[in-house]
């Protein structure tokens, strides 16, 4: 028997998401968003964030104009939308972090920017840093401030 085959089969798909999978795409938005967010927020505030309104957050972002594709191996395991060149909502399952996810699906999205990628990171997440980083994107100079010493910046990939 051919294995070859097997492991071609098994490799991670990257796909749109379709309306049956906007759930599970939630799903993986509001345990990776809380998770994230775990250190800037508190308990209540992040059990807001549940896969329900994740899921219009998503939708709505849809009806704005952004594409939203999920990765998937064996099971949903990270999402990412990409909005003109904007990547947004880029989300590994925090079980599933490391293993290479988030620079498959960065890759993947900056296949799908219209123009010089960019991003916004905020400051309390450095592995999120370090991986677009790690990929060429630079800070462009641009902060949006959210008070308490919480911030966003923006970075760009000016070579692709």
């Amino acid at each position: 028997m051919d294995n070859s085959l097997n492991r071609e089969e098994a490799a991670p798909v990257i796909g749109p998401v379709t309306p049956e999978q906007m759930m599970a795409a939630a799903a993986i938005h509001a345990e990776s968003w809380q998770d994230s967010h775990r250190a800037v927020c508190s308990p209540e505030f992040l059990a807001l964030h549940t896969p329900q309104r994740q899921k219009a957050c998503l939708e709505a972002a849809i009806a704005a104009g952004a594409r939203l594709y999920m990765l998937t191996d064996g099971r949903p395991v990270g999402i990412v939308s990409v909005r003109g060149s904007c990547i947004e909502n880029l989300y590994i399952l925090p079980a599933e972090q490391n293993k290479g996810y988030g620079s498959r699906l960065l890759e993947f999205a900056i296949g799908q920017c219209a123009g010089a990628p960019t991003l916004w990171v905020l400051n309390t997440n450095p592995g999120a840093r370090r991986l677009y980083e790690r990929r060429g994107f630079r800070p462009t100079g641009q902060l949006v401030q959210h008070g308490g010493g919480l911030y966003e910046q923006e970075f760009r990939l000016d070579k692709i």
